[in-house]
């Protein structure tokens, strides 16, 4: 499977799902869906074990489509948003283990992308990570919030939604966006390695645990974007 944007390939029994636009890999409703059908593969596969999100060299995900988010269809913007909020929501609800191997810049909804990640392993280089949406003037929708308090450090929460801090790959550590760190080159082969440890976990556990650890935070977040996306709000002052 292969789109303009998203690529995919197997390491036995890892789906590898490659992310590269040529530029800062922004969430475009194409992406979302593409990412979307490479989640269907894997989730309907008894042979795929598990799979990892790859960003390209040195930009994991910039955030949603600025062509979109600047371009005044505020329709267009709600459903980008929504359709960014669902992908999150299936990442942090999928019946196998996701992977993220962040190459590089994690910004908004790129951050948001990682949240919903099981197991994140970022790149050791310089990059920004993080939720910055308040620095640009806008407020989180109500299901980025609620991934954002379930997943981030407690003692970071503030800092890093209020004040929309972005941190370094080493400092996302901390902060909760990332599990750990690998030298540039060899960041995919760790992400792989780490999906490959978890696709021997029973499938059939694990998705049921998910859905005991996770159902009611998911539900949670599919009621808010379904009322966004009927209410056709975006994520603003």
């Amino acid at each position: 499977m292969t789109s303009e944007h998203v690529s995919v390939e197997r390491r036995d029994s890892v789906l590898v799902v490659h992310l590269d636009d040529g530029k800062a890999n922004a969430l475009s409703s194409s992406m979302i869906a593409a990412i979307g059908a490479a989640l269907d593969q894997a989730e309907s596969d008894d042979s795929i074990g598990a799979m990892v999100l790859h960003g390209r060299e040195g930009k994991f995900c910039a955030g949603f489509d600025l062509s979109v988010m600047r371009g005044g269809d505020i329709s267009a913007m709600a459903n980008l948003v929504c359709d960014g909020g669902e992908l999150v929501s299936r990442l942090y609800g999928s019946s196998i283990p996701v992977v993220a191997a962040c190459t590089g810049h994690a910004l908004a909804a790129g951050a948001l992308l990682l949240l919903g990640c099981d197991v994140r392993i970022g790149a050791d280089v310089d990059c920004k990570i993080g939720l910055n949406e308040v620095a640009i003037g806008m407020v989180l929708p109500d299901w980025a919030f609620n991934i954002a308090i379930e997943r981030l450090s407690r003692r970071h929460l503030q800092l890093a939604v209020a004040t929309a801090r972005i941190t370094d790959a080493r400092g996302a550590v901390d902060v909760g966006y990332l599990d750990e760190v690998a030298p540039v080159d060899a960041v995919l082969d760790v992400a792989v390695a780490r999906a490959t440890e978890l696709a021997t976990l029973s499938g059939r556990a694990y998705a049921g645990t998910v859905r005991a650890l996770r159902g009611e935070l998911l539900a949670e977040m599919a009621t808010q974007i379904a009322s966004d996306r009927a209410m056709g709000r975006v994520p603003t002052v």
